[in-house]
């Protein structure tokens, strides 16, 4: 178990990496930044399938609750604003999520907001929020907590799965994912929806999978779509163009951090290290937040990648069928030369 002080000096990387990139910092932030947790487990405590999130944690909730103790000494440093802000489950009962078994929940849900937020940002981040209702489509064979049926989706109530009938919910439509203005705008019209999600055991994560609205609401957001499809086709053209003039941005500027941090690199190998490690919808460590915010040690896992593939014998231990965390052992010295040499 890490000393308290070098716990502190983690808890103020991970916070700093989500200041850089939002401009305000949760608990949430930090206990995932530590690796605490996995997204996937707070999308499951938040559709309101685990009675605390300290159950889903690799630590005990002492440790919890010192880290958030680190995280308010820190923010309070920095000049940052505290605000509280409750966490609601994505259930037909909306109750508060608990972050831990004991009384005290306050410290685990204050935002610290940067200063130099713009008040309407302020603004949003501090009016209440009412969760979407959350649908999970199962994987698995399941039975409703009240009728003892089943179906294709269940919604969560006071910690047991009910069927779309048993919840009031059975008139609504299935729309699936996919056409971001129709299901912006079938929400919108409808008085009732709920975010339908399923489990990705590949990725671990769940994932939004369509929503559950209105007949009549998605009739309204089709005609609409009808109505602007041009418009919002040269809207699209320019985002692309908006978005790729980014990416050449951030991925110049990481391929000058690598360039700084191993001078030893070749110009046109740091290149393609961020060229790589940046590419949008990849998943790579250069589309992290840690690596968004020029992070030393998410730049260094970026350059490591690029070895393993390039400088070692890594892919032809796996194709041999040597187990991945063996294959990496092996190569290990052989990543550390190379890294010595790019130092410089």
């Amino acid at each position: 178990m890490s000393s308290k002080p070098n716990l502190a000096r983690r808890v103020a990387e991970a916070a700093e990496i989500a200041l850089t990139t939002r401009k305000y910092v949760t608990f949430i932030d930090v206990v995932t930044g530590l690796r605490w947790l996995h997204s996937r487990h707070v999308d499951t405590w938040r559709q309101g399938r685990a009675g605390t999130l300290a159950e889903l944690a690799a630590v005990d909730e002492d440790r919890l609750l010192t880290t958030a103790g680190l995280l308010r000494e820190w923010a309070l440093a920095k000049g940052l604003k505290p605000v509280d802000t409750p966490y609601v489950a994505g259930t037909r009962d909306r109750r508060e999520l608990r972050f831990t078994s004991g009384p005290g929940q306050e410290p685990f849900r204050v935002h610290w907001l940067s200063p130099d937020l713009s008040e309407a940002r302020v603004r949003k981040l501090t009016e209440p929020k009412v969760p979407d209702l959350v649908a999970v489509a199962p994987l698995d064979a399941w039975t409703c907590a009240s009728c003892g049926d089943t179906g294709p989706y269940l919604i969560m109530e006071e910690d047991r799965p009910h069927c779309l009938t048993c919840a009031d919910m059975d008139h609504l439509a299935f729309l699936p994912s996919g056409n971001a203005a129709l299901s912006r705008r079938a929400k919108q019209e409808s008085g009732l929806s709920a975010v339908v999600v399923r489990y990705n055991r590949r990725r671990k994560v769940y994932q939004r999978f369509g929503l559950l609205v209105e007949e009549a609401a998605l009739a309204a957001a089709e005609e609409r779509c009808l109505a602007d499809e041009e418009v919002r086709e040269r809207r699209r053209e320019r985002d692309r163009v908006r978005r790729a003039e980014q990416d050449v941005d951030f991925q110049a500027r990481m391929a000058a951090e690598i360039a700084r941090l191993f001078p030893g690199c070749p110009r046109d190998r740091a290149r393609e290290i961020a060229e790589h490690a940046a590419q949008r919808g990849s998943g790579r460590v250069g589309r992290t937040a840690a690596a968004k915010a020029l992070d030393e040690n998410a730049i260094t896992l970026a350059v490591i990648a690029s070895i393993r593939h390039l400088d070692t014998d890594y892919d032809r231990l796996l194709m041999s069928g040597v187990p991945r965390m063996e294959a990496r052992d092996r190569i290990r010295e052989s990543i550390e030369r190379k890294l010595e040499e790019f130092r410089g």
